[in-house]
Parts: structure tokens; sequence; C-alpha cells
């Protein structure tokens, strides 16, 4: 009788519609984080912390100088990668490794849901609730920290990136702590190759370019000492390894994206260019657009670098971006016509696509099939919109750019 009361009074209230929105979202996150969570941690099947687990022997055998291209049929990452997870797993047990991972993970999806709340402008307590909630309820956010995945690490350290770069105090120690993030993001180069666009076009300075590019190239360079082969060599085996990686599970396994929709019609021998020209005309949009909304071209650049190329369900958590952008438009600017309308019902369906555990989990052939259909056609429609709103210069009052809770951290 207490719930039904509750839930009766809280949907007569003015914010019913968010009310309905928030429990679905904190249930959701709950019971998903709750399991994943377990399965990083507790599950002892071979689906417990499974990317963990790779990324575990293969740091193991990368530092004690044992060849791992093409002899580990699951190292896909460049030398540079593997030093970046030894901190979090080259010096420890697998089971230390994992709780290290979960209470690393926490701190990241904290951050990033503060990242996205302040960006949001959302004003009233509910609002504030239900932007919280989106990253948390999000199923790529829980299959991230069941597998020991990464992106949830990568997503707010690459943000920060960005968003320390577009500040208005670039000053030099600004510039190094925003350099330093975006390699650390480039332990996952599919995921932040896209937003290297972003630091050589927006801020107009080559100095940034200049010391990830260094920097990077120093990680790579160390991180081969602990092996037999040249750097030349090992880059050369990784990305033969990253290709066979690619011809045994991406082609057959990812979905929405580039590599899956040339395999459907049978031309993934197109993959790697469709690929590189992709990158190419996100770096001539983003150039052209360079003084757009900074979450506008954030979102666009986080889709393209969904869709770019192969990426499992736990990297979806790269359209997090788009969603928090199209509701910071609904707050900060008038709409006209049919847009407002259009950009809410794009915005809910992105969520409700994007709820835990999504289909992917529970939809059987052939419902997941137009699950996954429906997804990817929200998605291209929100890259349509942003991009359309970019060109059009929608941003919210004053463009503000890094009101970001840990700027301060790095402006002088």
């Amino acid at each position: 009788m207490l719930v039904q009361s509750f839930i009766k009074k809280r949907l007569a209230e003015k914010n019913s519609f968010l009310t309905i929105w928030i429990c679905l979202m904190a249930v959701s996150a709950s019971v998903w984080l709750g399991y994943e969570f377990w399965r990083l941690l507790l599950d002892s099947s071979p689906l417990g912390a499974i990317d963990l687990k790779q990324r575990y022997e293969e740091v193991f055998f990368w530092f004690r100088g044992f060849p791992i291209y093409g002899v580990i049929r699951t190292a896909s990452y460049p030398p540079a990668s593997y030093l970046m997870l030894w901190p979090f797993m080259g010096w420890m047990k697998t089971t230390a490794a994992c709780w290290i991972w979960a209470i690393t993970s926490a701190i990241c999806l904290f951050w990033l849901s503060t990242i996205f709340l302040k960006a949001s402008h959302a004003s009233t307590r509910h609002e504030k609730i239900f932007i919280l909630l989106i990253p948390l309820s999000m199923y790529a956010s829980g299959a991230t920290i069941g597998n020991g995945q990464l992106i949830v690490h990568i997503l707010p350290v690459l943000l920060t990136s960005v968003l320390l770069i577009h500040g208005k105090k670039l000053t030099l120690r600004t510039e190094l702590a925003a350099s330093c993030l975006f390699i650390l993001a480039l332990i996952k180069p599919s995921i932040a190759a896209p937003f290297f666009w972003i630091v050589l076009f927006v801020p107009g300075k080559l100095r940034i370019p200049l010391f990830i590019i260094v920097g990077y190239a120093g990680l790579t360079m160390l991180s081969g000492t602990f092996q037999d082969q040249s750097v030349l060599a090992l880059m050369s085996g990784w990305m033969e390894s990253s290709r066979e990686v690619l011809a045994r599970i991406a082609f057959r396994y990812s979905y929405s994206n580039l590599n899956s929709w040339l395999y459907s019609l049978g031309l993934e021998s197109l993959a790697s260019y469709a690929s590189i020209l992709s990158l190419l005309l996100l770096g001539a949009w983003i150039r052209l657009n360079r003084k757009a909304d900074i979450w506008l071209i954030i979102s666009v650049t986080a889709i393209i670098a969904r869709l770019w190329t192969y990426h499992a369900w736990y990297d979806d958590l790269l359209i997090a971006p788009a969603i928090i952008t199209l509701f910071r438009i609904t707050k900060t600017t008038s709409l006209t016509g049919y847009l407002p309308g259009l950009v809410k019902v794009i915005t809910y369906a992105a969520i409700l696509l994007m709820l835990a555990p999504g289909g992917h989990y529970l939809l059987p052939t052939p419902f997941k099939d137009l699950y996954i259909a429906a997804q990817a056609l929200i998605w291209l429609l929100m890259l349509l919109l942003l991009a359309w709103f970019a060109h059009k210069r929608i941003a919210p009052a004053g463009n503000e750019a890094v009101g970001f809770p840990y700027s301060r951290l790095f402006l002088s």
C-alpha cells in the first residue's frame, strides 16, 4: 500500500512523465549494474570478466618478453596500450585486478555522470536525477563492467581532455594535462582516434597534437623495450593481428557499424577503405564546423567513433554524449515548429532502445534484428540532426565549454 501510495503521489506531480522514466531507469540500473559487478568479481564461468582476463594474459606475457601478436588470438591492442594497462593488472593476481577494475569503473562512471550533468543544463531535481541515470541505466555501462572492458574508463577521460582543450584559459599546464588525458584515452584507439580531429582543429594550435604524438610515440617505444622485436616489427605485428581478429570476430559478431554492414552485403573487402574514408570525412566536417558548440562536435564525433569500425555492445556508451546534447539543446535553445517534438522523440527513443539489459540480451531472432535495425536508425537520425544543428550554429546561451567540475584541477 505504501508503494502504491508513493507511486500515485509521484504521478500526480507536475513532473510525472520524468518520474516514470526515473523509476524505470533506476530499477534497470540497480538490477543490471548489480548483476554485472557480480559477473566481474564473482562469476567463475568463462563469461565472467572475459575481456579483463584476456587483457591480463596479454599484459602478463608482454612484460615477460614473450611474443603475443599472432600467438595469443585475442591480442589486438597496440604496444602502448599494454604499458598503460600494466598499473591495473600487471603486478597483481587476477582476483585483485578484478577488484581494482570494479573500483575504478565505479569512480569513472560517477565521473562521467557529473560531466553529463554539467553539460545538460538540467535545472530541476527531476531533470538532474534523470541525467545522472542515463549512463547508469544503459546496457553498455553494465556490459563494459561485467566484461572488464574499457569504455567506462575511457569516455570520461576523453571528454575531460577535449573540454579542457576547448577552454578559454588554455595555458601550458592545461595543454599538458589535456594531452596526457588524451594519450590515456588512446589505450583503445578505435574509440579515441576520431576525437583527434577535435584536438587538431578546434583549438587551432599545433602544440597539443604535437604533445600527444610525441607522448604516445614515447610510450610505444618504452613498451617495446620489454619485447625482443623492434618497434616497427611490433607495430606491424599489431596491425596484422588486428586484421585477423577483425576477420575472425568483428565481421561476424559486431553490428551497426561500417564493417558489419559491408559484411552483410558481401563487401567486407571494402571495410578498411570505408573506415578510412569515414574518418577523413569526419575531419573535414570538424574543420568546417570547428566554431560550433563543442558538445555538438563531440556528439557527432562519438557517433562516428561508434560506426567507423568494429565495436561490440559495450561500446554503445559512445551514443550517450549525443543523448545528453539533444537534452542540452531542448534546455538552452528556442526551437520552433516540429523541431522540439522531433528532438524529444529521438532522445527518448534512444534512451529506451539503450535501456539495460537491452534487446540483444532479451529478444530472440528475428525480433533482435528488428531491435538492432531500429537502434541503428535512431543513431543515424541523431547524427544527421546534430550535424544540422552544428551547421546552423545552434548552441546554448553563452556557449560555455568548460563549465566543468574538474577543470579547476588543471586551469592555472
